[in-house]
């Protein structure tokens, strides 16, 4: 067998890189998975009954159903930006719900709506009954894969319009607390609008694993011509 600089130097580089490929495509299973199983365990809980006094934890809370019984504020009300749903623009339209004999409130999230053509003109989200008794799941709020700076201000209008949801800034602007989570309304319960709430990652962990084993394979294949190259240098 013989090594010469350039393909070994090549093979040096590229064998470790394909390795961690894999291993990291198996820790993204693995990821997916745990998530899978806390999913499957917060919807099977029993409803939570929200008070002012429940924890208030996103991450732990996070897919659990819930109920909460108070009033809109049908006048104070938040426009989430830059929501697409099947190509189209518009909104998660989040009002607050305070709950029954307390001053604080949960950002209820009553689904998407389209953008209209002049983007000055907002749509109207108004709450035909104010008193409600709701049930829905907790999530955390729509993230965003880059944040702008001041994309977590609102506009100074009602309905306010927003990129990116900071409880904390919003609350300030209300004037009463909120939960650091939203409740995404039950599809079937009235006041909504378009709701079709997520219930699954978009890869599951068998793709995870489909990948690292394509990377292995590849790792195997380099390591073969590698050697076959190696072996045909000498006899040559």
């Amino acid at each position: 067998m013989k090594f010469q600089l350039v393909p070994t130097v090549a093979y040096l580089c590229l064998l470790p890189l394909l390795i961690a490929l894999g291993i990291w495509q198996l820790g993204r299973s693995e990821e997916k998975r745990e998530f899978l199983e806390l999913e499957q365990r917060q919807a099977a809980s029993e409803v939570l009954h929200l008070s002012p006094v429940s924890e208030d934890n996103p991450e732990t809370l996070r897919y659990r159903k819930v109920e909460v019984k108070g009033h809109y504020d049908n006048a104070h009300q938040f426009l989430i930006d830059n929501q697409v749903s099947e190509g189209k623009p518009g909104y998660f339209v989040m009002t607050p719900l305070v709950l029954e004999g307390a001053d604080k409130a949960v950002l209820v999230n009553r689904g998407w709506i389209p953008l209209n053509r002049d983007r000055s003109v907002l749509p109207n989200v108004e709450v035909k009954k104010l008193q409600a008794t709701i049930t829905g799941r907790i999530n955390s709020f729509p993230r965003v894969g880059i944040k702008l700076a001041g994309a977590g201000i609102p506009t100074s209008t009602w309905p306010s319009v927003v990129q990116v949801v900071d409880s904390n800034i919003l609350a300030r602007k209300l004037g009463y607390p909120l939960f650091q989570f939203q409740v995404e309304l039950d599809k079937h319960l009235p006041n909504g609008f378009k709701r079709e709430w997520r219930t699954t990652t978009l890869m599951l962990p068998e793709q995870h694993i489909a990948y690292a084993i394509q990377w292995f394979a590849l790792a195997l294949t380099l390591t073969i011509i590698f050697i076959w190259y190696s072996f045909k240098k000498k006899d040559g």
